[in-house]
Parts: C-alpha cells; structure tokens; sequence
C-alpha cells in the first residue's frame, strides 16, 4: 500500500540499469556540491584586499571568522588545521537543509546513507588528525588509557557515537520533512509555513550540532594531553594572539 509520503529520497528512483539504480539522493548530493563549487568560485573572484570589500566578501568573512573562532574555543588549538574538514561539513549540511524549502528538492540529509557517510568521513578523520598532530604511538596509548582493560570499551565508544552521529542528523531532518508533507495534506495554506521556518531553523541547528561533535571528537585526539600543551599548541597559541593584536 502506497501512502504517497516519501520518507527518504533514496525511495525515488530517477533512472535504472540493472541492479544499479540512480536515486535522488545521489543526484541532489551532486546538485548541492556543484552550487557549493560555483559559489565558491564566484566569490574568490570577489575577494579583494581593499579597505572596502563588498557585502559578499564581509558577510563571507563574518562566517570564515566564526568558524575559526568556534574552532579555536573548542579544540583549544590553532583553527587552520580543522577550518577545511569542519567548515566543509558545517556548509554541506546547512546548504541541503536550507535548500529543503525549495519546492522539488529533495534534502540527501534525509537519506541515512548520506548521514551515514558524514558520520564515517568524522570516523575516519579523527585518527588521521590524532596520528598526524601525536603520532601512532602517542595517539593508540590513548587506547589502553587508564588501563589496557579499557582497550575493547574505547573501541566501542568510537564506533557507538559515530553510528549516533549519523542516526541523530538523519531523524531530525526526516522528521521535520515528514511532518510538513502530513501537514501540507490536513492544512494546505498555514500550518506548512510554520513548519517550513522551524525545519529551516532545525536544520541550520543540526548542521552546527554536527560540525560541533565532529570538532569534538577530533580535539579530544589531538590533545597531547589533558591540560599539558604540546609545543604545537603552544606555537598556535602565539599565532592566535599574533592575529588578535
């Protein structure tokens, strides 16, 4: 029985050969991608060094130093290193949610799979940031800390919070599409506004919440440890009050 209620785009199929089936997950995570490509390079066309910038390049600059500060707070280190990975994520997300308003577009944050693969690509980053900034060695001790019994327990803290990771982004943005398209049935005229403005409002929240636990996990790597700063830190911390001043 078909209800006519799409909870995922993975359900609509565009094109099929085979086995192999080309859904609108796929093709929207294109879309979105490409608008972030053209975006970016429009505004590198903009940016300029002058005393007077245009209100693309302030408003680009409001959101780069936001970043770098929220970065900064949380990791406790230099944003430099993080800003590609973090900010990246942060606008991915917040571009397929805000996009969720216009009519035909299907959010692939909708989608567990594209959930599902944030959360792996946060997986998989938090080690390569940890062994790059403490070292193999300095990053596994980490593991049998403070006793080796710990090993199997931080192993299954690792993979618990990243299968939470996906699951949380992936039901808070199906929820809010499914109840708008239930609403938009019972009530045609108001009560679908309302909660397009909360789902847009949820969704720029859940791609901060996102971007916030992947910074999260990946300082709680790269820490050398708690409360002693390595040289590096020490290092960022000069540059950043360098910046500052």
């Amino acid at each position: 029985m078909n209800s006519g209620v799409t909870l995922t785009p993975d359900e609509i199929v565009l094109y099929q050969l085979g086995p192999l089936e080309l859904n609108a997950t796929v093709v929207f995570t294109w879309v979105t991608m490409l608008l972030l490509l053209l975006m970016a390079l429009l505004v590198r066309r903009g940016i300029n060094s002058e005393v007077e910038i245009s209100p693309g390049q302030n408003l680009l600059e409001i959101i780069v130093g936001g970043m770098r500060d929220q970065i900064r707070e949380l990791a406790g280190q230099g944003p430099d290193q993080y800003l590609p990975f973090v900010g990246t994520l942060f606008l991915f997300i917040a571009t397929c949610n805000i996009l969720s308003v216009v009519p035909g577009y299907q959010a692939p944050t909708s989608s567990l799979s594209t959930t599902l693969g944030l959360a792996l690509c946060v997986f998989v980053s938090v080690p390569v940031y940890g062994i790059s900034r403490r070292g193999l060695r300095g990053y596994l001790r980490q593991y049998i800390q403070p006793t080796p019994v710990m090993l199997p327990f931080h192993i299954i803290g690792e993979v618990s919070r990243t299968i939470a990771l996906a699951i949380r982004l992936f039901g808070n943005i199906m929820a809010g599409a499914l109840i708008a398209t239930v609403l938009l049935k019972v009530a045609p005229i108001v009560l679908p506004t309302v909660m397009q403005a909360l789902s847009l409002l949820t969704g720029l929240v859940q791609a901060y919440i996102f971007a916030v636990l992947a910074m999260v996990y990946i300082a709680s790597a790269t820490r050398a440890s708690r409360g002693t700063p390595s040289s590096e830190d020490e290092q960022e911390a000069e540059d950043a009050d360098q910046e500052r001043s």
